[in-house]
């Protein structure tokens, strides 16, 4: 596989919570770039949150917010309902909780990525997209939007005056609108390796997946997420850092 400079691998992380446990971000972290750090509303708490940050400078990884809808017991994969004025201070809220923990480490908050039901729905809604564009530009112009590549979440981020990043998914299959499968449905999360690294291979070479149906649709790939929560994911985070973030 080519190596290719440009290659950012987002994750999932800090989504333990008091006594429970949520992945091996500590592991995952040499072989990603960039960390999306839960801000307490689906997962996350005030040590696991200062640790993950600890976590990300320790290995050079650029370090964003992960907002969710307030959804604990759901893992902020609900939907909920809420006002875009309620949106806009849920995002700020916790865009504001997590960059606490990185100014005070002398670090410096790169991006924001909503996290679960909120990211779903602000790919689709343009209320909910600005809502959460304006607290982000609110809140730092100079930080970047990460959301569902080619999504109105995006474009409404840019149309604000946003850098933006369009994001794939390596472990997601897709619908043929672009959109992601359902998690309900059977064939929602790619779990095997190979499949993994042959789809990225597409993503970053011909900007281009293949969705459920069997057809190739068109995406951009500044940013490509594995799930932290997965139980797969230090293995693709191995192979996806070997394979495109490593000159040989």
């Amino acid at each position: 596989m080519p190596y290719h400079p440009g290659f950012d691998l987002n994750c999932d992380m800090g989504e333990s919570f008091g006594a429970y446990t949520m992945g091996c971000d500590a592991a995952i972290m040499p072989y990603i770039s960039s960390a999306n750090i839960a801000c307490g509303f689906h997962a996350g708490d005030f040590w696991v949150m200062k640790q993950t940050v600890g976590l990300a400078l320790q290995h050079g990884v650029q370090i964003g917010a992960h907002p969710s809808f307030p959804d604990l017991q759901g893992f902020g994969r609900r939907v909920m309902q809420f006002s875009p004025q309620e949106i806009y201070a849920i995002v700020l809220y916790q865009i504001g909780a997590l960059e606490a923990f990185v100014g005070a480490a002398g670090a410096t908050l790169r991006h924001v990525k909503p996290h679960g039901a909120l990211y779903n729905i602000s790919a689709k809604d343009p209320a909910v997209a600005a809502a959460i564009a304006q607290a982000v530009r609110d809140f730092n112009p100079d930080l970047q939007l990460f959301g569902l590549s080619g999504s109105i979440s995006l474009q409404q981020a840019a149309a604000c005056g946003l850098k933006v990043r369009h994001e794939v998914f390596a472990d997601r299959a897709y619908m043929p609108d672009g959109s992601l499968v359902p998690r309900a449905h059977p064939q929602a999360l790619i779990e095997d390796a190979d499949a993994v690294l042959e789809r990225v291979e597409a993503m970053i070479s011909l900007q281009k997946v293949q969705a459920i149906d069997g057809q190739w649709i068109d995406i951009q790939a500044d940013t490509i997420c594995i799930h932290g929560d997965g139980p797969h994911a230090l293995h693709f985070a191995q192979t996806l850092n070997t394979a495109f973030g490593n000159e040989e």
